[in-house]
């Protein structure tokens, strides 16, 4: 009995190996994605916690005002507007704005 074999396709055995690694990526981008979209909510909900004057002695706002901090550490007066609500939405926002982009671009980059 004659086994028959693909033409141009090696033994059939890389298909499979290139499935698995292109899902374990895809894996990868998902798990960017959401980690990108816990920080850009933070940090918006941040914005949103500033700009409507939140009890600030609350542990939960103070710990997403912390946490927001921690992650806009490096956009801290990129602009200086007049007024700390100001300076906060356009700081954070700007940071938002970026960490979106930047994690969308990775998540992109691992998907192809």
């Amino acid at each position: 009995m004659a086994t028959l074999r693909r033409r141009g396709r090696g033994d059939g055995r890389g298909a499979g190996a290139g499935r698995v690694a292109r899902r374990g990526l895809w894996g990868i981008a998902r798990i960017v994605s959401l980690i990108t979209a816990v920080v850009v909510g933070l940090i918006v909900i941040g914005i949103l916690l500033t700009l409507f004057d939140a009890n600030k002695d609350n542990q939960i706002v103070k710990w997403i005002l912390d946490a927001g901090k921690f992650l806009v550490g490096p956009f801290k007066d990129v602009f200086k507007p007049d007024g700390a609500k100001t300076k906060v939405a356009v700081n954070w926002g700007l940071a938002a704005v970026i960490y979106a982009l930047v994690g969308g671009l990775i998540a992109r980059l691992l998907r192809r």
